[in-house]
């Protein structure tokens, strides 16, 4: 009976770990971290300018970081894939390198045109939006300069 217990415990565990989510997150320096959990990640920079990270917001300062989910797996599949992409080998664990290429190509045609976007928000005079009844209605200056950064965050997420 104590086998079949433990043999159900071990199988149990195995499929947890095979269904096992990788997620990432990119710190103030740009820099990518791997988690393979959803607990909350809280980061804040100290009066020497030192960055820490921690699982409880242990300063006044700590902000909640956004884990962006990256693939199925474990950490371990990830190792030495995730610098990889120059080389063509992919960071996702199990794609082929034609699934590679065309997430390549489509995460460049993404970045390019959100750029385009953003491009043409920054130089344009006035930026309206249009109402139910089809009429133009102009945004004030803060409303553009809200819309100008939260497509620029959006182009800066797509084109990291």
């Amino acid at each position: 009976m104590k086998n079949i217990l433990l043999i159900g415990v071990l199988v149990f565990g195995f499929v947890l770990t095979a269904n096992a989510d990788v997620w990432k997150w990119v710190d103030a320096e740009g820099k990518t971290h791997f988690v393979d959990t959803m607990t909350t990640i809280y980061t804040w920079v100290d009066e020497t300018g030192e960055q820490h990270y921690s699982d409880t917001p242990d300063h006044e300062d700590a902000v909640a970081v956004d884990l962006v989910w990256h693939s199925k797996g474990s950490l371990a599949d990830l190792d030495d894939t995730h610098d990889d992409q120059e080389s063509g080998k992919s960071p996702y664990p199990g794609e082929t390198a034609e699934q590679f290429a065309e997430r390549q190509q489509a995460e460049e045609y993404y970045c390019r045109r959100a750029t385009e976007i953003y491009d043409s928000y920054v130089n344009a005079p006035q930026l309206y939006r249009t109402n139910q009844e089809g009429e133009r209605e102009y945004l004030s200056k803060q409303e553009k300069a809200k819309m100008i950064a939260e497509t620029r965050a959006k182009k800066d997420e797509l084109c990291s």
